[in-house]
């Protein structure tokens, strides 16, 4: 194995994590930084952070009677499902490519990892290659990004359904670019005894506090709050984010310029000649280069001080293939000059 790679990025346009472009405004963070003058970090945070879950329900539209687990981003809600459900004897099936650390964790923990090719080329989940690998493998959890990351696509809610339905073990379906797409499974929560839905802020513009949050039956997310380690929700992420979630209308605006910005991102790169570009439901668009291999203009781009991420090489179907995080209008605008003058 090798450890997941983060470049550095300073003095760059960061065009390669799919983080929101936007701060807040400063009224709002002078607002901000009062409210952390007051916490105690001489003392552990509450252990079940109870005060933020409440404003979560109430500004995140969580159903009612749907328990909340809370993560260290994602990521550490991935680990603790799969040391929780995870084994040598057990096997962890996702469609691919999509979110890397399914595989990575599910190494980790020592239980057998299965990924499903997906349709070429419009990257649509396979049904029958899907279901027949959920037969035959009898998976005890299935990972299920939607929209997929990195392709950027919703697959049919029809299909997922049916792979709920079929599945032995747990389903989660990972919502991490719920405030671009539109849609959710969350109101599915209370037809299946195996769904679970997982979100994260990180990709609202809260990237730097690592808070995602898992969502599901009481039964469930009990058992689960086992594995969980204490205090992993640090006091001024709490307060951070029960701060900001009371101020949802400039999260929306965020997440509203950044679908705007995406279509127009999607057209003008469309318009290039050079390349092909998959249409997004997140806040990030999938390319391949074709006249050129994509790390000359990988490289190319980094020279120039815009940085994206390579996926050429970390799964077959994304030969030649880029991503490129929808910036801000002034990032997407460097970065579009950028590209075609390599091209």
């Amino acid at each position: 194995m090798s450890a997941y790679h983060v470049p550095p990025a300073q003095g760059a346009i960061k065009l390669d994590a799919m983080e929101n472009p936007y701060t807040w405004p400063d009224e709002l963070r002078r607002l901000w930084l009062a409210e952390l003058e007051r916490v105690e970090v001489n003392r552990y945070p509450s252990a079940t952070a109870d005060v933020l879950k409440q404003v979560m329900r109430e500004s995140l539209d969580i159903p009612e009677g749907v328990a909340l687990m809370l993560g260290n981003g994602s990521d550490e809600l991935i680990q603790v499902l799969a040391l929780a459900l995870g084994g040598a004897d057990r096997i962890f099936l996702a469609p691919e490519p999509s979110f890397v650390m399914y595989r990575q964790i599910s190494r980790v923990v020592d239980t057998e990892f299965v990924g499903v090719p997906l349709a070429w080329p419009d990257f649509s989940l396979d049904r029958e290659s899907m279901l027949a690998a959920v037969q035959s493998h009898q998976p005890a959890l299935i990972f299920i990004a939607w929209p997929n990351n990195p392709t950027g696509n919703l697959f049919a809610e029809e299909l997922l359904l049916e792979i709920i339905k079929e599945a032995p073990g747990l389903v989660v379906i990972d919502e991490a670019y719920h405030a671009f797409s539109g849609t959710s499974f969350a109101g599915h929560l209370g037809e299946f005894d195996n769904l679970l839905v997982m979100r994260t802020l990180s990709k609202s513009g809260l990237a730097g506090l690592r808070l995602g949050y898992l969502m599901g039956q009481e039964d469930w997310l009990s058992e689960l709050e086992k594995v969980r380690l204490p205090y992993n929700i640090n006091s001024l992420t709490q307060k951070t984010a029960e701060f900001i979630l009371r101020h949802p209308d400039l999260l929306e605006e965020q997440a509203a310029q950044i679908r705007s910005d995406r279509e127009q991102l999607f057209a003008d790169m469309q318009a290039l000649d050079g390349i092909t570009v998959w249409p997004s439901a997140a806040n990030f668009l999938l390319f391949r280069t074709e006249g050129k291999p994509a790390i000359e203009i990988f490289e190319g781009l980094g020279k120039q001080s815009v940085l994206i991420k390579n996926m050429h090489g970390s799964h077959p179907q994304l030969r030649d293939c880029l991503r490129v995080t929808v910036g801000s209008e002034d990032e997407n605008a460097k970065f579009l000059e950028s590209l075609k003058r390599l091209l």
